[in-house]
């Protein structure tokens, strides 16, 4: 038995992912705001012409959108990470899991290098997981600063200002794990 898919949930991750609020995204399609949320709850069906401006504005298409054929990858390898390096902040980011902003989650592999951080995420919807593989770390929430170190996690809902900084003079390694994605 096929499985149906849920459209409204698949355009909010879609908006979601392009960083845009039910409001920016009802502005640029010309639509209101309660329409677009009916959309994304399924409360409403918008017409073959609305869906394909709203799946244009969001970077997909028809096709890609209504996918079903392709099998999904389980096992991700390094040659299919994706990484960037940035030397100002003197971390590096490795997504290791191929388009993760997809799905459900996004689990990163960060590197913060001694006296490096990350950039200050704003506040955002869904929680946040990370590991320390090596090293130790600070994690900055709001004015709140939290020490973890090696084989510890944390986990916490991102409603205010936070990153992470390595005051040590090791580097640090986390396996860090967003949803919904937001890297």
């Amino acid at each position: 038995m096929a499985e149906s898919m849920d459209i409204g949930k698949k355009i909010k991750s879609l908006r979601i992912r392009n960083r845009l609020t039910q409001q920016e995204l009802a502005d640029i399609c010309e639509l209101s705001k309660g329409f677009i949320s009916q959309v994304e709850n399924n409360a409403t069906s918008p017409s073959i012409a609305t869906l394909q401006d709203i799946l244009e504005i969001l970077g997909t298409d028809f096709k890609n959108f209504f996918n079903y054929d392709v099998e999904e990858k389980i096992v991700f390898k390094s040659d299919d990470f994706f990484e960037k390096e940035n030397d100002e902040l003197r971390s590096n980011i490795k997504w290791i899991v191929p388009n993760a902003q997809k799905r459900m989650m996004e689990p990163i592999l960060i590197e913060i290098r001694p006296g490096g951080r990350t950039e200050v995420d704003m506040p955002h919807e869904g929680e946040e997981f990370g590991f320390l593989l090596s090293g130790s770390a600070v994690i900055r929430i709001g004015s709140h600063s939290i020490k973890v170190k090696k084989g510890e996690s944390f986990y916490f809902k991102p409603n205010i200002e936070h990153y992470i900084e390595n005051k040590a003079s090791a580097s640090v390694l986390i396996l860090w794990i967003i949803t919904p994605p937001s890297f």
